[in-house]
């Protein structure tokens, strides 16, 4: 994909998103799997293998703080969203080279991953 001379406050919104996006995500990874406290449940045992499969144990549900968080990550996210997709830079790209020029935004701000080291096969 040829790069695209995106403006920088754009691509910093971008990029900004990209982060909030990941710290959101984060956070909710960390929390209990129920906002409110909730009974767990008893998971089903395979007949043959006496495998335990299903079942969450009980959620003593986010406190208030995180409850927060969350709320101000996802309004940030809400925020940088419609600062990406609002900025005026979209008005000058040709409306059916709008959703490439999107996705080539999103690939060029997001931070590299980190790739494995090559594995070579044991003797």
């Amino acid at each position: 994909m040829a790069e695209t001379a995106f403006p920088e406050d754009l691509r910093a919104a971008q990029t900004r998103l990209h982060q909030a996006t990941a710290e959101l995500a984060a956070l909710c990874d960390r929390l209990p799997w129920s906002v409110e406290p909730m009974p767990g449940w008893p998971g089903t045992k395979h007949p043959h293998t006496d495998e335990v499969a299903g079942g969450r144990e009980a959620s003593p549900g986010w406190t208030e703080e995180e409850k927060e968080a969350v709320a101000r990550l996802r309004k940030r996210c809400l925020e940088l969203s419609l600062a990406v997709s609002g900025h005026p830079f979209w008005a000058e790209v040709e409306t059916e080279k709008r959703a490439q020029a999107r996705t080539e935004l999103k690939q060029v701000t997001r931070a590299p991953t980190t790739l494995a080291p090559d594995i070579t096969e044991a003797a």
